[in-house]
C-alpha cells in the first residue's frame, strides 16, 4: 500500500481535469460545492478501483466495442458539460458576484456538484484503464481482489482529498477577488473549453 500511495500521489498532484473541476467549483460557487466536486470524484475513482480488483473493468481491455461505447459517451457528457458552462458565461445580463446575498442559488445545488464530479470519473475510460493497469499489481497473493482494491482505491481517494483540500481552501482564502463576476466568468470559459478539448481528445484518441 505504501509503493502504490507514492505512485498515486504523484498522479495526484499533476494537474489534470479532476484538478479543473474542483477548481471551478470551487472559485464560483463556493467551497462547498469544491468538496461536493471532489467527493464526486473519488466515488468515481472508488467504483473503478472495486471494478479494476474484481476484474469487471477488464472488460475495457478485452473488448473494442465496450471501450468505443465508454469512450464516445464520455466525451459526449465532458463536451456538453464544457458547452453548458461557455454558453453560461456568455448569456446577457449582468452576472452577480457569490458575495453578493441577492445572488440565485447554484442550481442544483450540492448533489448536482457530487454528480459532475463522479459522472467525469465514471464516463472516462483512461480512468478505468489506468486502474486496471495499477491495481491488480498491487494486490498480493491470498488477500480478497475486492478488498484490496477497495482499499488502494481508498488510498488514492485520501491522498486526492487531501490536494482538493488544499486547493478548495486556497481558493476560500482570496475568494473576495476570486469570486468577481467578471473572474468567475473567466473561469467557466476557460474550464469549459478545458473540458470540451479533453472531450474532444477523447473521442478523436483510439486506445
Amino acid at each position: 500500500m505504501l509503493s502504490f500511495a507514492v505512485v498515486a500521489a504523484l498522479l495526484t498532484i499533476i494537474p489534470g481535469l479532476d484538478t479543473i473541476l474542483v477548481l471551478r467549483a470551487s472559485i464560483s460557487q463556493g467551497r462547498p460545492h469544491g468538496y461536493a466536486t471532489a467527493l464526486g470524484i473519488n466515488a468515481g475513482a472508488m467504483a473503478w478501483g472495486a471494478a479494476a480488483a474484481v476484474g469487471a473493468s477488464a472488460l475495457l481491455a478485452a473488448s473494442e466495442t465496450a471501450f468505443a461505447v465508454l469512450q464516445f459517451a464520455g466525451a459526449g457528457y465532458m463536451i456538453w458539460l464544457g458547452g453548458t458552462m461557455l454558453w453560461r458565461s456568455f448569456r446577457h445580463g449582468p452576472a452577480k458576484s457569490l458575495e453578493d446575498p441577492h445572488a440565485a442559488p447554484a442550481r442544483g445545488g450540492l448533489v448536482l456538484s457530487w454528480a459532475k464530479g463522479a459522472g467525469t470519473n465514471l464516463l472516462n475510460p483512461k480512468v478505468g484503464v489506468f486502474y486496471i493497469a495499477m491495481i491488480p499489481q498491487f494486490i498480493p497473493e491470498g488477500v480478497s481482489p475486492l478488498g484490496m482494491g477497495i482499499a488502494l482505491a481508498a488510498v488514492h481517494n485520501l491522498l486526492g482529498l487531501i490536494w482538493f483540500s488544499l486547493i478548495i481552501n486556497g481558493t476560500h482564502l482570496v475568494r473576495g477577488k476570486l469570486q468577481r463576476p467578471s473572474f468567475v466568468r473567466a473561469t467557466d470559459r476557460v474550464t469549459g473549453l478545458a473540458l470540451v478539448g479533453f472531450g474532444a481528445s477523447l473521442a478523436l484518441k483510439g486506445r
